[in-house]
Formats: structure tokens, sequence, C-alpha cells
């Protein structure tokens, strides 16, 4: 990475200092302060170079700052940014015909964060519960898996079992039926007539990569196809090239009626998600209904067409697979050597560290001293999400970092 020197003019220490007084203490990141990157890596303020493992959670699959990415937006920011939907604008037509096409599905609900899209589909299942399936008014419900992450809005984590996400923003939202993940017999046993969709990730990512087993997917898309509900797919982290596939339900060969995308849709540039759903669904909207200012606007459409056309080629999804045989590979072999096991598919692994050699907060921190940023979950869990742009050989870096630091034990 080539990169001129930071222009900050305070150090990472004093930076870190000043934001305690001023911001809501809503995060504990880990004692680095990026001032640019480029590709798989970053650098602080003085010029120390790190190895992102993490790419935002997935929201810079396509490394920092990609050409095309960076491109489209500049030539977009010279023209129009916003008119807000009041308007037409000359962009969003293109975004949505892409979108439409790269997924399989009808139609498309622009928005603007993970949260938006998740709180917009339960807008949109619950409509189409009481319009095309007949439910009661207002006695729509919602089948949701243990151990999910959708988001942090209160409507959200009223159907979370992170009590961090819950403890003290109740009273919390009703009309959501929570089940064990990868159990299709408590999700059939949860389906009444009042049941809308089923909202799942197919796979767990904030609960620590969590794969649900062979045909678990399709027994969903059975389950909800016979019993006359909704299968909502939450793709925002695992979607548009993260495990090797365009999309994670397509391992199992399934197709959703409404699929949530969001993170890597904005190219690390801006944020933008989207509601992608068969016409029966989405076409319950009107006027009025549902909104939002920002959503679908110019800017946000010249990139998420970016981004489209990039996973258009295949390249990505093929990068994915490939190195994600070599990031199993490393994995494993350190199984008994401080991993006590993982769970990976593409690039993207949940990595349980020895409890004795470390919390997944303590490993985050060693492997950030040893040039490489990762994010750790519960207890003594790490994720590992390299952006999709990595080479092999920094691939191996990063393993080899780990490697080290668990030789190092407590």
């Amino acid at each position: 990475m080539t990169v001129a020197p930071s222009r900050s003019l305070r150090s990472s220490a004093e930076l870190i200092r000043a934001e305690e007084p001023v911001l809501a203490h809503n995060y504990h990141p880990l004692p680095v302060v990026v001032a640019r990157a480029e590709g798989a890596w970053v650098e602080d303020v003085e010029g120390r170079r790190f190895l992102d493992m993490l790419a935002g959670y997935s929201a810079l699959n396509f490394g920092h700052r990609h050409p095309a990415l960076i491109e489209a937006a500049h030539r977009q920011l010279d023209q129009l940014t916003l008119t807000s939907r009041a308007f037409h604008n000359d962009r969003l037509a293109q975004f949505a015909e892409s979108l439409a096409e790269l997924t399989g599905l009808d139609m498309v609900l622009p928005m603007n964060t993970g949260a938006e899209a998740v709180e917009s589909a339960v807008k949109v299942a619950r409509k189409w519960a009481y319009e095309v399936k007949g439910v009661a008014p207002d006695r729509a419900t919602i089948v949701v898996a243990a151990d999910n992450f959708h988001g942090r809005t209160t409507t959200i984590v009223s159907f979370s079992t992170d009590e961090t996400a819950r403890a003290g923003f109740g009273p919390f939202t009703p009309g959501f039926r929570v089940v064990p993940y990868n159990d299709l017999a408590a999700l059939e046993a949860a389906i009444d007539e009042t049941t809308a969709a089923v909202l799942i990730e197919p796979i767990q990512g904030e609960a620590g990569v969590v794969i649900p087993d062979d045909g678990y997917l399709r027994g969903v898309r059975e389950l909800t196809r016979r019993t006359g509900c909704l299968f909502v797919a939450d793709e925002i982290q695992s979607g548009l090239g993260r495990t090797g596939r365009t999309l994670a339900v397509e391992h199992e060969g399934v197709v959703p009626d409404v699929l949530l995308l969001g993170k890597a849709l904005g190219g690390g540039i801006v944020p933008v998600s989207a509601v992608v759903a068969r016409r029966e669904v989405l076409q319950v909207l009107r006027p009025g209904e549902h909104g939002s200012t920002f959503g679908g606007n110019p800017l946000s459409a010249a990139v998420g067409s970016a981004v489209v056309e990039l996973l258009g080629t295949g390249e990505f999804q093929r990068r994915a697979a490939e190195l994600g045989v070599v990031l199993r590979g490393g994995l494993a072999a350190l199984v008994g050597k401080g991993v006590k096991d993982f769970r990976a598919r593409g690039l993207w692994a949940g990595v349980d560290i020895d409890p004795a050699i470390g919390t997944g907060r303590e490993i985050s921190e060693r492997l950030m001293r040893e040039g490489v940023l990762v994010k750790d979950t519960h207890g003594s869990t790490i994720r590992l999400a390299p952006p999709l742009t990595i080479t092999g050989e920094e691939l191996r870096t990063a393993l080899g970092a780990l490697e080290t630091v668990l030789g190092k034990g407590a």
C-alpha cells in the first residue's frame, strides 16, 4: 500500500482520549486509530500498517477504496447526490434492475442500513399477511431464531436473545416467536395460521459464524412454502460473495421470498441496503406507507450498481471459495494448538480459542500488536472476514500471526 503521511495533528492515544467525553460509549473498539486504507490494509495516524481481517463486518467485501467503486462514486458526486424519493433520479432504475437480476427476484425496496432493511421486511411481511394471506388485523407473527443478530432497533432487539442488546430497552414489540436455530421441528411447531414469515440468517454471523446442518435451509424453504408463509433470508453479512457464492442460500439451491442485503452493497463507501422480493410481496406497499429520504439516492444507486457489476463477473465469489480452502486449512492446523474449534464457509470463519489462552477481546488485542485486525464475539470466539480482494500470501500472513499469538499462550 502506497499512502501519503497521515495529516492528523494528534496521536492515536490523544484521539482516543478526545473521544471519551464527547462520544456515546456504545462501542468498545480496539485501540487503533485508522487514518488511511487501501485494499486489505489500513494505516493508523502514526503510519503503522495493519492487515484488515474484519472488512467492516463484510461491508468491505471488495476491500478499502476499490478503484471501480471509487470511480463510480467520484463520477456521481460530480453529477447528483440526492433528490429524495419525491422525484425520480436517473440512476435508480439501473440499480434496481441489476440487483433484481443478480438475485433472481422481482422487485427492490432501497434503504440505507441493514437494520432499516430488517425493519422494512417486518413491515412488508405483516402487510402481506393481512392483505394476501388473510391474517386477522394485528395478529401477524414472525418466527425468528435464537442467537440471531438482525440489528439493534427497538423492534429488532425485541426478538433478540442477547441480553446485552435487550437490557434496559423495553417494553418490547410483540409479534415474534423465537425458536432454536437449525431445528426444523421447533420451527414447524411455531408456525400457525398467524405466521407471516420466518426470518433467519442463513449463517449466523454475530453468534460466531454458525453454519446450519446441510438441508436446514431447504427444510425452511419447503416448510414455509407448505404452510403459506414467507421465507425471509437476512444476507446482510453472509451475502454478496462472502461465502463463495453470491448468496449463502445458494449453497442449498434455495430462493427465499424476501432477501435482505446491506453492508457490501454500499462498497464500503456509502450505506446501502435493500429488501429484494417477489413481486407479490413488495407490491403490497403503496405511496406513503413506507419510505426513506436517502433510500435509493443517486450516489447510493451508482455505487450499488458498480457493486452488482463487480459481482456479475463471478471473480469475487471464486476468490472467496478458493481462498476459503486456504483459510480452513490454516485453521485446521491450529486445532489443538490453541484453537478448540472453528466454523468456516468461504472467507468467513468463527474461531473458538482455548479460554485458558485468552478471551476473544484479549486475542484480538494481541493480534493487533502483531499487525492484524480481527473482532471478537461471545466468550473466546473471534471472527475472521477479510476483504475478498486479499491475496493468498496476505491470508497466510494473518494465519501466521494467529499461530504466533496462540503460541505465546496466556
